[in-house]
């Protein structure tokens, strides 16, 4: 049986110094008393995963909006590819993974439905009305949003984990001044998820058609990562060969990520979590070359990927809908449960509206949208 100061005198043995273990953790908001045989963090973790924000997770996208296949990423076969990468980066580099993974698996609690395109259209219902960020909205779910115990509103998360969501460093009002940069932890999770999104987005451009490989081959990184597959897949399928590249490129750009982490470590004498927090560079990051090897990898998706026809229709057709939506429930709030209509007696209507629909999936979008608009379907 290992119990929890067992495992916390673990990691002050195996962990870097750098690293944040969780017995030195700033706690949380309602104090509780320890877990016996979980550290904060793993606490953290067990609490994100069985929250109703991460299972909707499953069916809210990434590009593809869900009915077009089962194949496509969705947040959460994102948000679990982000924590085994960012997993690799930690163990590597001696950091907690407990905490990087708990980053990882809560990093897109904050996302609406329908990808980018639907955080677009909720920023623009919510300008003059605070605005929308799906960092901060993550923040608003661990916080507020969600109900499970009776003691306290949200999950009650650990300090680390909370900062470690706000990658863009904005604070809410009333709020505390965040350290000036993420932690290492931190770091590790929001570069994964750079990481995890490049290349799974580019596995699901590929399998939808949308891009071809052909076009792939005038992309310096995608031609030298077909190099170095190609005498091993010669005779295989072409699914099989491309799957295997795409294998090549992660690996890739994590080796190297790892490398020139640790060559930022030793060059900025970093020997504290707190030394890394007040550093004026990420370091956690890519060496200058990778950057650059990178940038026309993004550039092509951008172009040929994000704002493609079909992918541009889907985006306004969701904008649409949404706009939709939240005016028809700004206009008639007693279309909403009572639960989120009552909490229009203490709070901008426009926030609790913006709340109810960022917690919405794609398809009980798409079904509230058909419930209020199509005078056939049944309410």
């Amino acid at each position: 049986m290992i119990t929890r100061k067992e495992l916390e005198a673990q990691e002050r043995k195996f962990l870097a110094p750098y690293a944040i273990r969780a017995c030195d953790s700033k706690g949380r908001v309602h104090r509780e008393p320890e877990h016996s045989y979980r550290t904060c963090f793993q606490r953290d973790h067990d609490r994100i995963i069985h929250s109703t924000a991460f299972r909707r997770l499953e069916y809210k996208t990434q590009v593809f909006v869900i009915h077009e296949g089962d194949y496509y990423r969705t947040r959460l076969t994102h948000s679990l590819e982000v924590a085994q990468i960012a997993e690799t980066v930690a163990r590597s580099l001696r950091l907690n993974m407990d905490l990087v993974r708990s980053i990882s698996l809560a990093h897109d609690l904050g996302h609406g439905p329908f990808g980018h395109s639907g955080e677009d259209a909720l920023r623009e219902l919510m300008q003059g009305h605070g605005g929308f960020d799906h960092n901060l909205q993550a923040l608003r779910i661990v916080d507020l949003l969600e109900e499970r115990y009776p003691s306290f509103p949200g999950l009650n998360l650990t300090r680390e984990v909370r900062e470690g969501l706000n990658k863009h460093r904005r604070v809410l009002p009333g709020a505390p001044k965040l350290p000036h940069n993420l932690s290492l932890e931190a770091q590790v999770a929001n570069v994964s998820d750079e990481i995890a999104y490049d290349h799974h987005d580019l596995d699901d451009g590929l399998t939808s058609g949308l891009i071809q490989e052909e076009e792939l081959r005038q992309i310096p990184m995608w031609r030298e990562a077909y190099r170095k597959t190609s005498q091993k897949t010669r005779g295989l399928p072409a699914g099989i060969r491309r799957l295997q590249v795409i294998r090549k490129l992660i690996d890739w750009r994590v080796t190297e990520l790892i490398r020139e982490s640790e060559r930022r470590i030793r060059r900025s004498r970093i020997r504290q979590p707190a030394q890394a927090q007040a550093a004026r560079e990420r370091i956690i990051a890519f060496s200058p070359a990778m950057e650059a090897l990178r940038a026309p990898l993004k550039r092509f998706l951008g172009e040929r990927l994000y704002r493609h026809h079909r992918v541009v229709r889907m985006a306004d057709k969701a904008h649409r809908l949404l706009t939709a939506l939240f005016e028809a429930y700004l206009r008639k709030p007693e279309q909403l449960p009572d639960t989120t209509r009552h909490r229009m007696e203490k709070e901008d209507p426009h926030r609790v509206v913006c709340d109810y629909i960022a917690g919405m999936t794609d398809r009980y979008a798409v079904e509230e949208y058909r419930k209020l608009f199509d005078p056939s379907v049944r309410v």
